[in-house]
């Protein structure tokens, strides 16, 4: 089933300047793809087109069907969740436990169940004991996941995320990951915008380059972060995880961590 599909998408800002050209993109429900490219690509341009923020210039999108044109705001809200790369951006509330209630007030829930759901959602996401606390107090990585927390809450089918990565630790990606994958798996189709290559090579199964705002490359991750050739014209550095799989002789794909251990440990039980 097709959850997003652009068809033909052009977008200029200024009427001159292209940002996007004839982008053809189709997303399935539950696909978990990654959108990559230089600065200036047009990756965000492209999910806020998606997200009805912007309107194309030429072309059509459609959503579950319809054109994204005859959905209004509050319908576009409960299908697609969009957490910023600047968390400031979304955030607005006097607390964190008002920031995280605040759409589901806006959706008319009664307020038994508001507090049910941000009680939920407070322990989920760790922050439980910042519910009282202004949000603009808290460290870059906790706004970032009280503003996932608040999108949430509206349980949406689709999940873009831009730079969500940034200013985290490896335990904290290991951590939205599992959170991310959680919800794949309950049908939340999520794309993510991102330059870190290493982390989507790790964990995302297919990525979409963008050079210069049209679609260069789009299929699983472990091949395309494979290709020099795209590589170079997306100005991306091969992830670090191809030079170990050539290093270790498994070729030049792809291969995750965990992967190139099973390969390492079936190699050693050779006789």
């Amino acid at each position: 089933m097709k959850i997003i599909q652009c068809q033909n998408i052009w977008f200029s800002y200024d009427g001159f300047t292209q940002v996007l050209k004839e982008i053809n993109l189709k997303i399935s429900d539950r696909d978990f793809l990654a959108i990559m490219g230089e600065n200036g690509a047009g990756k965000t341009t492209l999910v806020k087109l998606i997200n009805g923020l912007l309107k194309p210039s030429k072309g059509e999108i459609f959503v579950n069907n319809k054109n994204i044109i005859t959905l209004s705001v509050a319908e576009l809200a409960h299908i697609i969740g969009f957490v910023f790369q600047n968390a400031d951006n979304q955030i607005f509330s006097r607390t964190v436990e008002e920031e995280i209630g605040f759409i589901l007030k806006n959706f008319g829930y009664e307020e038994a169940k508001i507090n049910e759901i941000v009680k939920e959602i407070l322990n989920k996401f760790n922050l439980e004991q910042y519910k009282d606390h202004s949000p603009f107090l808290l460290s870059g990585g906790e706004r970032k996941r009280v503003a996932l927390a608040s999108i949430l809450c509206a349980e949406p089918e689709i999940l873009i995320l831009d730079e969500p990565t940034i200013g985290q630790d490896a335990f904290e990606k290991r951590k939205l990951m599992d959170l991310l994958y959680e919800l794949n798996k309950k049908n939340v189709t999520i794309i993510i915008i991102t330059h870190d290559i290493e982390f989507t090579a790790e964990y995302i199964p297919r990525c979409v380059l963008l050079s210069n705002g049209s679609i260069i490359a789009d299929g699983p991750t472990k091949h395309i972060l494979a290709n020099e050739k795209i590589l170079e014209q997306s100005s991306l550095l091969e992830p670090q995880l191809v030079n170990l799989s050539e290093l270790l002789e498994f070729g030049n794909e792809v291969y995750t961590l965990e992967e190139i251990k099973n390969k390492i440990l079936e190699f050693l039980r050779v006789d």
